[in-house]
């Protein structure tokens, strides 16, 4: 199997953006409609600001708008993100613990380790997961310039999620001029692996909404 390389240039929440129009164009793409989940709702973002023209609807699933307005994810969270001692499946849990809420996961672990079979060790090098993670920390937020997004926007977020705390969410939709929120009751930051016909049904009908 083949895989991308990660380049050579600094990672940045803004050079993703630039590197996802990039590729649009690159594929011929001139507008799409576009989600991004947890980080990749803020690339979603610099992308809409940077290149309107390439954004037709906006999907921003578990997102937050970085800098001083966002809420950040507890010490605890994090840790578990990170933490890679104990076995590969001891580590694969941890990261679950982050992504669902905890009497969820302990009734659907053999469904969550089914689903995430071959993906539980994880492919990307420890250097640019810090490097990502740097890009995450050091971006500087668009709170400011979220009125600037004109495209119609979807906001859907499972109402216990830990790893982009919820909260979050609502303080965006404040400043969004065409936003609609959903909040999925019983939802983490994996809501889409808890309830993929209920959030595939949000997002269809909004992408079908005139």
């Amino acid at each position: 199997m083949r895989k991308t390389s990660a380049g050579t240039r600094e990672f940045t929440i803004e050079q993703f953006a630039d590197d996802t129009a990039g590729l649009m164009s690159a594929l011929g793409m001139e507008q799409a409609h576009v989600l991004g989940w947890s980080m990749g709702t803020e690339i979603a973002q610099e992308l809409v600001l940077r290149h309107p023209e390439k954004v037709n609807r906006l999907v921003l699933y578990a997102a937050d708008c970085g800098g001083n307005e966002a809420v950040q994810p507890s010490d605890d969270v994090v840790r578990k993100m990170f933490d890679k001692s104990g076995t590969e499946e001891e580590q694969a849990y941890r990261m679950f613990e982050t992504l669902f809420p905890e009497n969820w996961l302990i009734r659907n672990r053999d469904y969550i380790f089914t689903l995430f079979a071959g993906m539980v060790k994880e492919s990307t090098s420890e250097e640019n997961i810090q490097k990502q993670w740097l890009a995450y920390q050091q971006w500087g937020g668009c709170y400011d310039r979220l009125p600037l997004i004109q495209c119609p926007t979807l906001l859907i977020t499972g109402d216990q999620d830990i790893n982009t705390p919820t909260v979050n969410s609502p303080i965006m939709a404040g400043q969004i001029p065409d936003v609609n929120l959903v909040m999925i009751e019983g939802g983490g930051h994996g809501v889409m692996y808890q309830y993929p016909q209920r959030f595939a049904a949000d997002v269809l009908v909004f992408l079908g909404s005139k």
